[in-house]
């Protein structure tokens, strides 16, 4: 028997309406959820981004039914009461994943749904009949009723307010309210709400990511130049002397491919925790990039006072950091700019601040400086000894001089030091410091590198050819190619293309490379087994200890020429030189001393029976062709 028998043709029609309205709703949420999809451009939403978006267009299509269909069919039923307890509303009500109420004149919930209960942490029967502003967390409830009965009750409206849950915690939600009227009279308002406090949430996670760094929590450099332009700029701050410094930490990247990033970051942090130690409310620490960080001082004083914090800085820096029960040392260099000129903006200060750092990096590090007005020209004249470093090494300028090694006992010369120079065909001989930090800068440093090897075995097989004593030449490895994989594979085959023997190979390394004890090790061996020589260069300076030599294949020590500088003046420079020579020949190991200047320095180290001596004493670095005079004793130093 059909459905349809007993009715009226006015209920047939009836029917016909809410069957149409909720046809047409599940055509529009089908069409709404397609356009969803197309309007994100084919990309797959996170579920939140999703829910919402849906649930924007969900609301409006119940809206369209609530508030256009609902009052047609109420008043084509006759409710003069305005019932809402239709089985459409109820199923609505019932099954909408929307928080939905609807709300009187007089601001009292009429109905609820499940959702809306859920949100506010309510049963349904405790929030009909009662008074929705309670529940805003707000101390202008009473302006917000006022809005809600002129606004709310006669136009449609989408805000985000506060609310009061249940338990009592404050959270955000977003509303759609729409006027809900029947034969032109106002029964209230239908409310849509969802919790936005996850959103608000990620609003302010990504509010903090665009202005702080995640892992130290510190300004980042978009929040610092904003700051330090503000501070610049602000009428008050106008008198004082406000200045920069820059912080570069020294040999990070080393660290970093030594132990890994997590280890890295580990000594990042800790850096951040000491450098804003000391800070007052007037200044600002940032990390601006990378090892990078930057300290703004409010009210720098006078130079002295300024030069003074610097100085203070670094010294709290070379208290070992302790990472994961490992004692490293690290030092950083600094450089310093303050707004002496009224006209001085935020970015002029920092590339200033960014030139006294590269002046530090360039004459060795671990130490600060102040700007100088007069390095503009010497800037320009860097860019353009950079331009020509770029080509230098195709165009044959490298030139290799040679500083002789001698036996402290017999006064033989024992061996070489291959050092590296630069003719340019304008400047003349330029010399290491000026080239090699702009060579580590641009990443040259390792085609440099290997073709000072190439071409030191290539004279040192020269010289065998000619009949001369036969040496060993020594040759410095950079960092960079240290880190090689294929190093191994480079050196063995430079030494059968030169055709020198590995033996008459010494290569240098410096303490800082041996920070990764057994990735050093493991390297160190597979050079050891063709056969060369390892010398530990600048010994006392870094980062080993006798402990770590043992481990290492190792065959001489050179003492740091800063120790061998003042052993005639300093008691503790000798004392660390003479333990060196003493632990050294403990571990079987040759030891020499470099920076030899003076009789004085000879005979202290001949005293303490240091193996071997290099320096200007003997002889400066000279020309292959000197050293051949050299070795075949016609040549008078």
């Amino acid at each position: 028997m059909s459905s349809d028998a007993g009715r009226t043709p006015r209920q047939l029609v009836q029917q016909t309406n809410v069957s149409a309205s909720i046809s047409w709703a599940s055509t529009t949420l089908l069409s709404l959820t397609a356009l969803v999809w197309a309007v994100t451009g084919h990309r797959w939403l996170s579920y939140s981004q999703y829910w919402w978006s849906t649930t924007i267009f969900t609301s409006i299509a119940i809206l369209y039914i609530i508030v256009i269909h609902i009052p047609i069919i109420l008043r084509n039923q006759g409710h003069a009461h305005h019932s809402l307890h239709t089985p459409i509303v109820e199923s609505i009500l019932k099954h909408s994943p929307v928080a939905l109420a609807v709300i009187s004149p007089s601001g009292k919930f009429i109905e609820v749904n499940e959702s809306s209960s859920q949100l506010l942490g309510y049963e349904r029967d405790e929030l009909v009949g009662r008074s929705f502003l309670p529940l805003i967390a707000s101390d202008n409830r009473q302006d917000y009723f006022q809005r809600f009965q002129k606004d709310l009750l006669t136009y449609p409206q989408d805000a985000s307010i506060n609310v009061i849950h249940r338990t009592g915690y404050r959270f955000g939600i977003n509303i759609i309210t729409a006027p809900l009227t029947v034969r032109g009279e106002s029964i209230g308002a239908i409310v849509f709400s969802h919790d936005i406090s996850d959103h608000n949430r990620n609003i302010e996670r990504i509010r903090y990511m665009a202005y702080y760094d995640d892992m130290t929590g510190l300004p980042n450099r978009r929040l610092f130049m904003m700051q330090f332009t503000e501070r610049l700029t602000s009428k008050s701050e106008r008198d004082n002397r406000i200045a920069i410094i820059y912080l570069d930490l020294d040999r990070f990247k080393l660290i970093n491919a030594s132990f890994g990033r997590e280890f890295g970051d580990m000594l990042l942090m800790q850096v951040a925790e000491r450098l804003t130690r000391n800070l007052t409310d007037q200044d600002v620490a940032a990390r601006m990039d990378g090892d990078e960080f930057a300290i703004m001082y409010g009210d720098a004083g006078g130079e002295l006072e300024l030069l003074g914090k610097v100085k203070e800085l670094l010294i709290s820096l070379e208290e070992p950091f302790e990472l994961q029960g490992f004692p490293l040392h690290v030092t950083a260099s600094i450089g310093i700019a303050w707004n002496k000129l009224k006209n001085d903006d935020a970015s002029l200060l920092m590339k200033k601040a960014e030139m006294a750092l590269a002046k530090v990096k360039e004459s060795g590090k671990n130490n600060c400086l102040l700007y100088s007005d007069t390095w503009e020209n010497s800037s320009l004249e860097r860019l353009k000894l950079q331009h020509d470093l770029k080509q230098a090494l195709s165009k044959g300028e490298f030139v290799l001089h040679y500083q002789p090694q001698y036996n402290l006992c017999n006064g033989n010369m024992v061996g070489v030091e291959a050092l590296i120079r630069w003719q340019h065909p304008e400047r003349g001989l330029v010399p290491p410091n000026q080239f090699i930090p702009l060579a580590e800068e641009s990443g040259m440093i390792v085609q440099i590198g290997d073709w000072v090897l190439q071409e030191a075995c290539r004279q040192n097989k020269a010289w065998q050819d000619e009949g001369l004593t036969s040496i060993p030449v020594s040759v410095n490895l950079s960092i960079r190619q240290f880190l090689q994989q294929n190093l191994t594979d480079k050196v063995s085959q430079i030494l059968k293309d030169t055709g020198l023997q590995a033996k008459y190979l010494d290569l240098e390394i410096t303490e800082s490379m041996t920070m990764d004890i057994e990735r050093a090790s493991r390297c160190l061996l597979e050079l050891t087994s063709l056969g060369v020589n390892i010398s530990m260069d600048d010994f006392g300076t870094g980062y080993s200890s006798f402990n770590y030599l043992k481990s290492l294949p190792i065959g001489r020590l050179k003492i740091d020429r800063s120790f061998v500088r003042d052993i005639e003046q300093e008691a503790g420079d000798a004392a660390i030189v003479a333990a060196i020579i003493s632990m050294g020949h403990n571990l079987n190991l040759q030891v020499i001393a470099e920076g030899v200047e003076n009789e004085a320095q000879m005979q202290f180290l001949k005293k303490h029976h240091c193996d071997e001596i290099q320096g200007y004493f003997w002889s400066p670095p000279v020309r292959g062709q000197q050293i051949a005079e050299m070795l075949q004793g016609v040549w008078k130093h």
